[in-house]
C-alpha cells in the first residue's frame, strides 16, 4: 500500500484501491495483487478490487489522451533525476583471439597410439589359406630362384604378413610394427643358424648364406600371420 503526496479523493478507485494518484504503475499492480489476496476467495471483493483497478488504468489512459502529465508521471521523472549516474569505465580494445590448441584426451582430440601384448588363435577361411599359399609359393621361389632374389621375396612375404594381420585385428600399425618384428627376429635367427653352416654346401643343397639366412624369417612372417589376432 502507497501513501501519496495528495489524498485521493473519498471514494475514489484510488482510494478503494489503497494508493495515492501518483503512484506508479508498479505500485498500482503491487496493490491490486495486495487487495486481491486480502479479499480472498468473496467474489463481490475481488469484483470491487478489479473494478477499482480498471478505473485507475482508465482515467490514467483519459489523462494521456488529453496530453496531461499524470502525477506518477511526474513522480518517476523526479525519482530518475535523483538517480546517481555511475562512472563509464573506458573500454579496453578488444584483443585478437588466438586459435585453440588440440587436447590430448577424449572425444575427437589427439590420443597417443597404444601398443598390448597380441592374442593368439589360428586364422580361419580366407585369412589361413591365403598366408599359406602366399608365404609357401614365396618359400619355394627362395629354394629355387637367385640368391640375389631373396631380399625381395622376403619383403614381400612382409607384405602378406601385414595384409593378413590387418584383415584379423583391424589395426593397420599394429599389423606393420607385428610383421617387422617377425622379420628381424627370423633374419637374427638366420644369422645365427649361417654361422654353424658350410658355407659351400649348407644342409647338403646348393643354397647361398643368404638364402638360408631368409628361411627362419619366412616360417616366422607365415607362423605370425596364421596365429596373431
Amino acid at each position: 500500500m502507497t501513501n501519496g503526496s495528495e489524498p485521493a479523493p473519498s471514494g475514489s478507485p484510488y482510494e478503494r484501491l489503497g494508493v495515492s494518484p501518483d503512484a506508479s504503475f508498479d505500485e498500482v499492480q503491487a496493490a491490486r495483487h495486495h487487495q486481491l489476496e486480502a479479499v480472498g476467495d468473496d467474489p463481490q471483493g475481488r469484483a470491487r478490487v478489479e473494478a477499482a483497478y480498471d478505473a485507475v488504468l482508465m482515467e490514467r489512459l483519459r489523462e494521456r489522451q488529453q496530453g496531461k502529465v499524470s502525477s506518477a508521471a511526474v513522480t518517476a521523472s523526479k525519482r530518475e533525476e535523483l538517480k546517481p549516474v555511475p562512472a563509464r569505465v573506458p573500454s579496453r580494445p578488444s584483443l585478437p583471439q588466438l586459435p585453440s590448441l588440440p587436447q590430448l584426451n577424449g572425444g575427437n582430440k589427439l590420443q597417443a597410439p597404444s601398443f598390448s601384448m597380441p592374442s593368439f588363435a589360428l586364422a580361419e577361411g580366407r585369412e589361413r589359406w591365403f598366408p599359406l599359399v602366399a608365404d609357401g609359393l614365396l618359400l619355394l621361389l627362395v629354394l629355387i630362384t637367385p640368391p640375389g632374389s631373396a631380399e625381395v621375396l622376403l619383403a614381400l612375404a612382409t607384405g602378406v604378413t601385414v595384409v593378413n594381420l590387418r584383415r584379423r585385428n583391424g589395426r593397420f600399425l599394429a599389423a606393420v610394427g607385428w610383421s617387422f618384428a617377425l622379420l628381424s627376429v627370423g633374419l637374427l635367427l638366420g644369422g645365427l643358424l649361417t654361422l654353424g653352416l658350410d658355407p659351400a654346401l649348407p644342409l647338403g643343397l646348393p643354397l647361398a648364406l643368404n638364402q638360408v639366412q631368409s628361411l627362419p624369417a619366412l616360417i616366422l612372417l607365415l607362423l605370425g600371420a596364421l596365429l596373431i589376432a
